[in-house]
């Protein structure tokens, strides 16, 4: 099982757009991919906050940095199923 961790805060537009992103595509996968999605605030955890504040939104996938500010789609999806998105995607 993939893990997927969202490093977020309260009232934070580009987080709500990140959730959004996140919650879609994990809903899109195929039916043999398991990922369990995980949100952290950096408000809860100062260690969080002093490594993450100046990036959030920041998406790990099994605790490595995939993106931080805008998530892409096409991207996640890719990353999520091993493939290689092409440039049209990326």
């Amino acid at each position: 099982m993939t893990t997927l961790t969202l490093i977020s805060k309260p009232d934070c537009h580009l987080c709500d757009v990140a959730r959004e992103i996140v919650d879609t595509v994990v809903a899109d996968l195929p039916g043999d991919i398991e990922v369990e999605i995980a949100e952290k605030s950096i408000l809860d955890d100062p260690s969080l906050f002093e490594q993450w504040w100046e990036k959030i939104p920041v998406v790990l996938i099994d605790d490595r940095l995939h993106a931080h500010w805008r998530v892409s789609a096409d991207r996640l999806r890719a990353a999520l199923t091993e493939e290689t998105p092409t440039e049209e995607s990326a």
